[in-house]
């Protein structure tokens, strides 16, 4: 009793019950009014909107979430698009600057916000690992989904160590909200295996181990026991790899990918939304060009850009049958040394090799703008995390070499973006085809008075979709296919009304259903290749595999509806029966 009474899950404060209160002893301790869960929502908010900063809000949230889980998910669901920009990005890269500084005030004592795992730990990691889920609400269920990271490059904010826990903390919560995981079922994991971030080192409340970061050996090490001993534990847990710096995060995704129910959404997850997006833009600007002729420009080399290469790459290869060298012929990347060719005459780190030109007849290019003239690109994108990258010459550029320029912008926060809608807008006379990585103002043309929306290349499209399909389904690993097919499930998930508004996204108040879409392309896919492993589910599609890839139908329909029926809701009192309910 006194366990549930104290629970942020179950305890749902001053709108528990008479009777309830009774039962669990909390009478008198309770304020007499019994409020109603709509109450509760609108005092939140109007607090909420008492905050004058974005951290102070986010402060707020986090204890909230902390004290009354309910509460949090119904306002996090119901006002999407308000609370996500303040639990995630773009407030939670400033979150996690000051993650130190705030940590004490985000949560009571006994609820820990996440599992902080350090170098020190690794003799111990079982019962470390165990010591946590000890203070879930539900000691009997299982986590389905850990995001680790190990803080070494947050956003486009570099090395922040341990100060990178809000980044599994935010991502989880998106799960939650995007796809209805159950949040008694999610793990944040921050790995500390110290900073190379000198200002961290000299914070005083820096709460971090305080030495330089560790050999790759040493790395590799204890990434290897901390994924094996979650593996032993959670034979079924999904774990996604989040913000390693791009040689680790291309290194863990290669060795793991094949072995451990895994996936990087740095990577996978960033190349699917972005390649979804390319795909609805493809379709508005094939009346000027065939799908096969367009070249693609990346402005940035890391990890990110590489991964949506690669992943555009799929969409040339399975909807239009050219070989992965054909389709590579199509991509180009610039760094911050210019065009990445073989005879550049640097060493150049092992992601980028694989695009790198040998082409060029010897000639360098670089600038980006050389690198325009010489590619002369249909779409360009930027990764680079360098504001203003894409400037009026640039973009001007851009608009005479296409009549609809595809212009992605994907660097986050929006401080870092490359340009903005309004500036895509002005320099291409309107014509732009534009998506970026963070949220932009719309934008109003002065001639005719059209309201103009941007896209949001935002990962939330993808990877609660992903996660909860792959969940379900409950494969051995994630495969090229089932990523490829989440991606291509978001890009036909657009309404009649987001097709006729020329809209490359849906709209993000629709998520959930958007993520049961893209969880159920998962789910055929995993079928498909014969790797799902849920009975109900293999039992679910059987012999109606080919049916099910067309995404529509009353099958289709099904499974969607299906998919929904196992999202975690907070207005559902199944999720918050107990013993004594």
């Amino acid at each position: 009793m006194s366990n549930i009474a104290r629970s942020h899950y179950f305890n749902l404060g001053t709108s528990t019950p008479v009777s309830e209160r009774d039962n669990l002893g909390l009478t008198g301790l309770l304020p007499a009014a019994v409020e109603t869960l709509e109450t509760q929502k609108k005092r939140a908010l109007k607090q909420l909107h008492s905050k004058s900063t974005d951290l102070e809000k986010y402060v707020f949230l986090a204890w909230l979430r902390n004290t009354n889980t309910r509460l949090f998910y119904r306002l996090l669901i119901e006002d999407l698009e308000e609370i996500t920009p303040l639990v995630y990005t773009p407030t939670v890269g400033t979150a996690c600057l000051e993650y130190s500084h705030i940590y004490p005030f985000l949560a009571p004592p006994g609820v820990p916000d996440g599992l902080y795992l350090s170098l020190n730990d690794l003799p111990n990691l079982t019962q470390i690992i165990k010591n946590y889920l000890a203070f879930q609400p539900d000691q009997s269920l299982t986590p389905q989904i850990a995001v680790i990271t190990d803080g070494s490059r947050i956003l486009g904010l570099g090395d922040l160590g341990v100060n990178g826990m809000g980044i599994p903390v935010g991502k989880l919560q998106l799960y939650v909200a995007g796809a209805g995981i159950d949040p008694r079922r999610t793990l944040p994991i921050t790995l500390d295996l110290g900073t190379d971030n000198e200002h961290n080192l000299k914070d005083e409340f820096y709460l971090g181990l305080r030495r330089k970061r560790v050999s790759d050996e040493e790395f590799y090490e204890f990434l290897d026991v901390t994924i094996q001993t979650l593996k032993k534990l959670y034979p079924s847990l999904l774990i996604q790899f989040e913000d390693f710096s791009s040689e680790h995060a291309f290194d863990l995704l290669t060795k793991y990918r094949d072995e451990v129910f895994c996936f990087n959404d740095d990577i996978q997850g960033t190349g699917a939304v972005i390649l979804s997006g390319f795909i609805n833009a493809v379709r508005l600007a094939e009346k000027d060009i065939h799908h096969t002729d367009h070249r693609l420009l990346f402005f940035g080399a890391g990890s990110a850009a590489v991964g949506v290469a690669k992943q555009l790459l799929e969409f040339f290869k399975i909807e239009h049958g050219m070989s992965e060298e054909e389709a590579k012929k199509l991509v180009w990347l610039v760094d911050t040394k210019g065009l990445v060719t073989h005879d550049r005459g640097d060493h150049l780190a092992h992601h980028k090799v694989y695009f790198a030109r040998d082409d060029n007849q010897g000639q360098q290019y670089k600038t980006l703008l050389d690198a325009i003239e010489y590619v002369k690109p249909t779409a360009l994108f930027g990764l680079s995390s360098q504001r203003g990258a894409f400037n009026e010459e640039i973009l001007k550029k851009l608009a005479k070499l296409n009549k609809n320029p595809i212009i992605f912008p994907l660097s986050n926060p929006s401080d870092n973006a490359e340009c903005t809608f309004e500036e895509a807008m002005k320099a291409t006379n309107n014509r732009v085809i534009f998506a970026s990585g963070t949220a932009f103002p719309s934008y109003t043309e002065p001639e005719t008075g059209i309201l103009r929306h941007p896209g949001q290349g935002n990962n939330m499209y993808i990877f609660p979709g992903l996660g909860l399909g792959a969940i379900l389904a409950k494969p051995p690993k994630i495969t090229d296919r089932q990523i490829y097919a989440s991606s291509s499930a978001l890009s036909t998930a657009l309404t009649e009304e987001e097709i006729e508004s020329k809209q490359l996204y849906p709209d993000i108040t629709r998520i959930r259903h958007v993520s049961a879409e893209v969880a159920a392309a998962v789910i055929v896919e995993a079928v498909d290749e014969g790797l799902a492993r849920d009975s109900d589910i293999i039992a679910l599609l059987k012999g109606d595999v080919a049916e099910l890839r067309k995404r529509k139908g009353p099958k289709w329909e099904k499974l969607v509806r299906f998919v929904e029926e196992n999202m975690w809701d907070p207005t559902r009192e199944k999720y918050f029966q107990t013993k004594n309910s």
